[in-house]
């Protein structure tokens, strides 16, 4: 049985995560969308982006974490600074003249969800803003793969990769796979030599696994994790929104393994929005 995504015990001192920080838009729709007219639903506005979710859950969950991100210039990039501390995640980052992303997640039912995303200055983070000492005090660096598939940011990524010893990629995006190239990003993985790989069953198949050694998590949605040869049932819930469920699932893995990753997937999909 898995209690622990590394080996030994020697436990994370604190866990960096490099991606994007952005607004979260969450939009519980009503029924149908009306062409032209209203369309009745529930809204949730706070702070999203998958590294930022991992950061902010693994914070909620007792671990440390520091977000590596780049910060845009406008009124919503204070409120993310200070909502992430608020949540006590370290922040860190280049500044940069432009706006912060947005993501609008169109949630159906409790149990599935489309975005719209604007990255905003997100991707400029680049490996010549990357100050080395952003990843004092880390031993684990977490990577979406929306980091990774993208320039510049994935030359901050590479070079985060190669100072920490150990790493866990999310695959992220079935669209992001394939406009990168699911035979390149297998192939890019099998140079990063991640640890763990999390991703859903259709990004897995995308890519056609991760090639060996990383060990495989898959998400499985309603019906749990499969991870070390078994599946892992998903804890009862009433789902009321599933965003960030994935990202929370990644975090509690991170932490403690798949038992608190499935307890923090359930608490996820309990509420709206993505973050703890």
């Amino acid at each position: 049985m898995i209690s622990c995504p590394w080996r030994g015990e020697n436990l994370v001192t604190r866990i960096c995560v490099l991606g994007d920080a952005h607004l979260d838009v969450v939009v519980r729709l009503g029924g149908p969308v009306a062409p032209d007219t209203d369309t009745p639903a529930r809204t949730q506005v706070g702070v999203g982006g998958q590294a930022a979710n991992v950061a902010a859950w693994i914070s909620a969950l007792g671990g440390q974490a520091r977000l590596i991100a780049a910060q845009g210039t406008d009124l919503a990039a204070g409120l993310i600074t200070q909502e992430l501390a608020r949540r006590g995640v370290d922040l860190a980052g280049p500044v940069l003249d432009g706006p912060t992303g947005v993501v609008v997640s169109l949630s159906e039912g409790g149990t599935s969800r489309s975005m719209l995303t604007d990255r905003g200055v997100g991707p400029r983070l680049s490996a010549a803003t990357l100050d080395p000492g952003w990843l004092a005090g880390c031993d684990w660096l977490h990577l979406p793969a929306y980091s990774l598939a993208s320039e510049p940011v994935s030359g901050a990524a590479l070079a985060a990769a190669a100072q920490l010893p150990r790493l866990s990629v999310d695959l992220s995006s079935t669209a992001l796979l394939r406009e990168f190239g699911p035979a390149r990003f297998r192939g890019l993985l099998g140079r990063l030599r991640p640890d763990v790989v999390f991703g859903t069953a259709d990004e897995v198949a995308l890519i056609g696994g991760p090639p060996a050694p990383a060990d495989l998590v898959v998400k499985l949605g309603a019906r749990g994790v499969r991870a070390g040869g078994r599946v892992h049932p998903a804890r009862p819930v009433r789902a009321v929104d599933p965003t960030g469920a994935g990202d929370a699932f990644a975090a509690g893995y991170l932490v403690g393994g798949v038992g608190l990753g499935l307890d923090a997937a359930a608490r996820a999909v309990a509420k709206m929005g993505a973050m703890p």
